[in-house]
């Protein structure tokens, strides 16, 4: 209906005050609501969440949520990992970190101290040498291509805010190319490089994307989309989408121009655009450029193409939350989350060429009843995968698994700097846990 439900947020105890930022719920058009709330102090006792529709309590409200709840910033990390792992309820296995780490039995840092800068770093010049050491986090960048570290941090940072890390050192890839391609059985085998993106020719340790892990921590706070904002805002209902496949983006590969031109012959199946030009500046005159369009625009059409940019495209897990039919290519590159997907039932499967799109769409039209049911198990799977408790349960995971395999201990080195905890005088963190003195750390 009109009438929105109003959601109030308050410390449970009437002493504690703490100021706690609640807009509008979102409504998800399907009955449910998300509800978002950014806190700027702790509170000890607890918080207490009203649900009212007009002035009634509705459902079971008040919730009681109890305490101590901290904010963001609050470094306060609970010392038990399982207790904080079955808190936030993280799966027990995740699918793709089993399989990343079927190539590495152990972790031999002496050799990967000696191989990753002379082998990656020269090359790529991407990479950033982590040591995650009692708690806090040190690093080193290795080549001129490392701002993209700034997410990697800020990741780190937030995580071991929340639950005690083991102690680890690795090196994370922050370019967007995944670097390892030796099979296990090649002499000498892979080594274990974490990356954002994974292939099928690579053995990176894939985490979740700098795209979505920021999007997640900036929620409330940047002006970016985020995975929850777009939950709120899938565009008209099924019925009333326009009946036509979209593409926007730039020109990060061949077969985003081969779209536009699909598009000029079939306007009536599609509508593709180049945003900006990069890589293929001559095909401008050609193929012309279109105006940036505002993402929850997106979601006015029917039916949404994915096609990878320079590796997978990373607006695919923000596409899957909306409320469209998802015509995604087929691709050597994946994200953490692909593992989870069906083709067919999460999504219609392309051919890399494209050759069989405009009959996909075709297809689209003619079984409406077919294409809602696919779009809403998308839309269903990746409100479970991409929540953002997922996120920080699978860089944990990773870390473990990581650690468990560790031959020798981890050690800060040469060059390597402290990475500090954001300075927190915007807002009270009151930690009930004991904390290790910091003086002679």
């Amino acid at each position: 209906g009109r009438t929105q439900f109003k959601v109030v947020i308050k410390a449970l105890s009437p002493e504690e005050v703490t100021r706690i930022y609640t807009p509008w719920p979102l409504d998800r058009n399907d009955g449910t609501f998300l509800m978002r709330y950014r806190m700027y102090g702790s509170v000890t006792k607890g918080l207490k969440i009203e649900i009212l529709y007009g002035d009634q309590h509705v459902a079971q409200s008040p919730y009681i949520l109890k305490g101590p709840v901290y904010h963001e910033y609050c470094d306060c990390p609970e010392e038990d990992p399982e207790v904080w792992q079955n808190i936030m309820s993280c799966p027990s296995q995740e699918p793709q970190i089993t399989k990343d780490f079927i190539s590495f039995p152990t972790v031999d840092l002496q050799r990967m101290l000696k191989e990753i800068p002379a082998k990656f770093s020269q090359s790529r010049g991407a990479i950033v040498h982590y040591t995650i050491l009692d708690n806090h986090i040190y690093r080193r960048s290795l080549g001129k291509y490392t701002d993209f570290k700034m997410f990697s941090d800020e990741m780190f940072l937030s995580l071991a805010r929340k639950v005690r890390l083991p102690d680890v050192e690795f090196y994370l890839n922050v370019g967007d190319w995944p670097v390892e391609h030796r099979n296990a059985n090649d002499t000498p085998g892979p080594v274990p490089v974490i990356s954002w993106c994974g292939s099928v020719d690579s053995r990176d340790i894939v985490l979740p994307t700098y795209d979505v892990t920021h999007s997640t921590l900036e929620t409330l706070r940047g002006v970016t989309n985020d995975l929850l904002s777009i939950q709120g805002n899938t565009g008209p209902s099924w019925e009333n989408k326009t009946e036509r496949a979209l593409f926007r983006g730039r020109d990060s590969r061949e077969e985003r121009l081969h779209l536009v031109k699909l598009s000029k012959e079939n306007p009536e199946l599609l509508d593709a655009g180049i945003t900006g030009y990069f890589f293929f500046r001559e095909k401008e005159k050609e193929l012309g450029k279109v105006p940036l369009m505002g993402f929850f625009d997106f979601f006015k059409y029917k039916y949404q193409v994915n096609v990878d940019g320079t590796v997978a495209a990373y607006r695919f897990p923000y596409l899957l939350l909306g409320d469209s039919l998802i015509l995604k290519q087929d691709s050597q590159y994946y994200e953490h989350f692909y593992i989870g997907l069906k083709p067919w039932k999460h999504y219609v499967p392309v051919k890399r060429n494209l050759e069989d799109l405009l009959e996909k769409i075709k297809w689209a039209k003619e079984n409406d009843k077919e294409a809602r049911k696919i779009a809403r198990e998308g839309q269903l799977m990746a409100r479970e995968l991409l929540q953002p408790r997922r996120f920080y349960c699978y860089y944990y995971k990773v870390l473990q698994e990581y650690a468990k395999r560790q031959a020798s201990k981890p050690e800060i080195r040469d060059g390597m700097e402290l990475v500090p905890q954001p300075d927190d005088r915007d807002s009270v963190c009151s930690c009930h846990r004991k904390k290790p003195l910091r003086e002679d750390l």
